[in-house]
């Protein structure tokens, strides 16, 4: 999985002063956990661009006083008005401990239903996985193609050896449904036959009506 590097500096005092303090001065408080003990530090807000705002997953390269913390996001608080970030927390890794965390997921293929006049409709934007660092994936592929109108694709057709999936194995991940369209033309298919059936018993009616004059 691809890493960012965040830089920040440590914060010896995480009293409420303190952070309005680092607030006013548009940097972000923030705390790593996992490690001996949690560690607080701050960075700029900017720091979160290619972190926060992408729809990619990426871990982070944290360096604090020259020492680097590996380490993946693990929640984040935003005003309520001006969506500036608030506060940051981390998890600290470890090569042999796995970590939960949410992967995008990528739809590939066109499927036989939405070929059909169906519409593809996908549940999950981004997945919960856990697995150790060296196996969280980058992007989780699903291929939708021999999905048809009225199937469904489960979280129990992913699973895989690499890292579990934080769902159940019921959860729907894409699905495709009839379309209003293609409903419309179902409905107008069976109005033209139902005609048909019409006239086709009027023409032996009056068949029958010819041959007893």
């Amino acid at each position: 999985m691809k890493s960012i590097t965040i830089q920040g500096t440590k914060r010896e005092n995480v009293g409420k002063k303190s952070t309005k303090a680092l607030r006013d001065a548009e940097l972000v408080p923030c705390v790593v956990y996992g490690g001996n003990e949690p560690l607080n530090f701050s960075t700029e807000e900017k720091s979160f661009k290619n972190l926060v705002y992408t729809p990619e997953a990426h871990t982070v390269s944290i360096e604090v006083d020259g020492q680097t913390i590996p380490a993946v996001l693990q929640d984040i608080q935003f005003h309520p008005i001006t969506d500036r970030i608030l506060h940051v927390d981390f998890y600290q890794l470890s090569e042999d401990k796995p970590v939960i965390m949410e992967v995008p997921v990528r739809i590939t293929g066109r499927s036989k239903g939405v070929v059909a006049g169906g519409v593809l409709r996908q549940s999950f934007r981004k997945l919960k996985v856990k697995a150790i660092p060296a196996n969280l994936p980058d992007e989780i592929v699903v291929d939708v193609t021999p999905l048809r109108i009225g199937n469904k694709l489960y979280v129990a057709a992913l699973k895989n050896e690499a890292y579990t999936f934080m769902h159940p194995d019921n959860a729907v991940v894409a699905a495709v449904k009839m379309s209003r369209n293609a409903m419309k033309g179902g409905a107008a298919a069976m109005e033209d036959e139902d005609e048909e059936e019409v006239t086709e018993g009027a023409a032996e009616a009056t068949t029958e009506e010819t041959s007893a004059e």
